[in-house]
């Protein structure tokens, strides 16, 4: 998430918090329930999840190129015991000119 850069004023990030911890959970919660149990072939109900959004995103450093953006997004999940990470990209994937970047070890997803 590091390499974004909004200094130009271009893209939006956003967020939002859903603790469902007895209460009714929202359609997204429950998709992304459904995703972890999909994936990891395991029980899951979700206690909390936060949906960070980067919309239009730039790459740093923005003042050399700010038409090849993307949108991504983090959702982190847990049930207080288990943790996990959803990275979801726009179709298409990752936009940005690598090439152009400082750092040319560079990574989609996370270490």
């Amino acid at each position: 998430w590091d390499n974004a850069d909004f200094s130009r004023g271009i893209g939006t990030t956003f967020y939002q918090e859903f603790p469902t911890l007895n209460t009714d959970k929202p359609p997204f919660v429950r998709d992304v329930e459904a995703k972890v149990r999909r994936y990891l072939r395991s029980s899951y109900s979700a206690a909390w999840t936060l949906k960070i959004t980067w919309e239009k995103a730039p790459a740093y450093a923005a003042r050399t190129d700010t038409w090849r953006t993307i949108t991504y997004q983090a959702v982190l999940t847990t049930d207080g015991f288990r943790s996990y990470v959803l990275m979801l990209y726009q179709e298409g994937g990752m936009r940005w000119d690598y090439t152009r970047l400082t750092a040319t070890n560079v990574l989609v997803g996370y270490t």
